[in-house]
């Protein structure tokens, strides 16, 4: 339950950076969909800096490499 509470709170903080730096005032309707194309963008690259991430750890080296003496 605290990672699904982390996870959304997590969420709310972007959105609330998005609409304070955009300067965005929701209460305007022509700035819902400003910040409804902000938000996905922002979530669009979070999910690909998390898949890259991904694929780069995935693509390490994680064992040593044999090392014979002698």
């Amino acid at each position: 339950m605290k990672v699904i509470l982390a996870v959304f709170i997590f969420f709310v903080f972007g959105a609330l950076l998005i609409i304070s730096n955009n300067n965005l005032a929701l209460y305007k309707k022509e700035n819902t969909p400003v910040f409804k194309g902000l938000y996905l963008s922002w979530l669009n690259n979070l999910f690909l800096n998390i898949k890259t991430l991904t694929g780069n750890v995935v693509s390490q080296e994680w064992f040593p490499k044999n090392i014979s003496i002698g």
